[in-house]
């Protein structure tokens, strides 16, 4: 990190306008400053996550064939500590083979809705390739919403 010339208690009294208000130099300087922590803190979070894991490996395997389940919550002791592992349970699906499904459902007369979620999008690239009378007939069921703006403030001698 640089020499920090605005500190954390300072930084945590201050208001989005006082911010809004300071130096570009100072404005940077956070910026750059709370990136790097923001990664250290991603990057200590990693390697305590992963004691963590070879630290109870055996003793969450335990729990977990005791309790007869491979998802879900878990508790154990480790001396005066209760420990809690929560492993949720994350389902995919293939596309291509639900697509051949709905087909059959609805082949069969049924409402494919009443079976699956079906949602429909078109990916932007395609979209903005299509010929204009057919992005026409498209334009109404789409909405754009602009995403969230990310700053990047460097200093010209950085460049």
């Amino acid at each position: 990190m640089t020499d920090i010339t605005i500190f954390p208690d300072r930084l945590t009294a201050m208001s989005e306008a006082d911010l809004a208000a300071l130096p570009a130099e100072q404005l940077r300087e956070i910026h750059f400053n709370l990136a790097q922590l923001v990664e250290w803190v991603k990057k200590a979070q990693t390697k305590t996550h992963n004691a963590m894991k070879r630290r109870y490996a055996e003793q969450e395997r335990a729990a977990r064939s005791e309790a007869g389940k491979d998802f879900g919550t878990v508790h154990f002791q480790d001396g005066q500590i209760r420990v809690t592992v929560d492993t949720p349970k994350r389902v995919s699906w293939d596309q291509t083979q639900l697509a051949e499904m709905a087909k059959r459902i609805a082949a069969s007369g049924d409402r494919v809705e009443d079976y699956l979620d079906v949602e429909f999008s078109v990916p932007e690239s395609r979209f903005t390739n299509w010929p204009t009378a057919l992005r026409e007939q498209f334009a109404a069921a789409r909405t754009v919403k602009p995403g969230k703006a990310s700053y990047d403030l460097t200093a010209d001698s950085e460049e």
